[in-house]
């Protein structure tokens, strides 16, 4: 589910709609958009419990946009645009006769259920995004209903990053080096950040013994990672219950077009 539904979540970060509703609002950045827009169903909250809340940014990073980016856009605002710009991206890239399809009509309705049905205590992301309206539109409800479980299946794994004692610049290390990505300081989300703090991060994962002198995955280090992922897959899982059997395989059929259409565009 996650290999389906993560694509059609990404058009928010990879097409340009999201982006363009975001800058017409106003907000002058991509970050101060990205942050606005993604914290919203939070309320107006500080950038301590933003940066909580999405774990992986380093320190202050929250706080160079919450709660800036709100003082002239409301909360409301901006999560109202970012949920029109990703439609609208899929939608295109789709096509009108795939985004019409009684296939994706039933594909949302059936991801509206999964979405609807977990529980949300522990899931600060995920019950932000609960007190959300369900849109309407097919396409829209699709985007929204699989953000929603992506939110739900991030909570998850703060979890269980939590649970093995790995915090956010250390996920980015070991999530470059699951990927491939060596050295894993150049990975796209951590090559900005200083590099005294960068060293600082490599070293405490060498002293517990996840990545060698350079700086690769010891065995331990790889069997950290799979134990999270693990771990991450299975407290995702509690929402599909809600799917019988045949609804599952259902799901799963009317979304293969859909995702592989969306991944030829390159949102993966």
């Amino acid at each position: 589910m996650f290999g389906l539904l993560e694509p059609i979540c990404l058009v928010t970060f990879f097409a340009d709609e999201c982006n363009d509703e975001l800058a017409a609002l106003g907000h002058p950045t991509y970050w101060d958009g990205y942050f606005a827009s993604r914290a919203a169903p939070l309320g107006r909250v500080p950038a301590e419990v933003v940066h909580a809340a999405f774990y992986s940014f380093a320190d202050g990073e929250a706080a160079r946009h919450i709660p800036s980016a709100w003082e002239k856009i409301s909360p409301e605002a901006s999560v109202a645009a970012r949920e029109r710009g990703s439609a609208a991206s899929v939608r295109r890239i789709l096509g009108d006769e795939l985004a019409g399809s009684p296939g994706l009509a039933r594909a949302a309705d059936l991801i509206t259920k999964a979405a609807l049905s977990a529980p949300i205590a522990g899931r600060m992301m995920y019950a932000g995004m609960r007190t959300l309206e369900v849109p309407g539109d097919p396409v829209a409800r699709l985007w929204h209903s699989a953000t929603t479980l992506r939110e739900h299946r991030g909570d998850g794994h703060i979890a269980a990053l939590l649970g093995a004692s790995i915090g956010g610049t250390e996920a980015h290390v070991i999530s470059a080096l699951a990927a491939g990505i060596y050295p894993a300081e150049s990975f796209g989300r951590i090559h900005h950040l200083p590099k005294k703090r960068l060293a600082a991060v490599m070293d405490g994962l060498r002293e517990r013994g996840l990545i060698d002198a350079e700086g690769r995955f010891t065995d331990a280090g790889r069997e950290t990672q799979q134990r999270v992922e693990a771990l991450t897959d299975e407290l995702a899982a509690p929402p599909y219950d809600a799917l019988t059997p045949a609804e599952l395989d259902e799901l799963i059929a009317d979304l293969e077009p859909i995702t592989a259409k969306l991944v030829a565009a390159g949102s993966q």
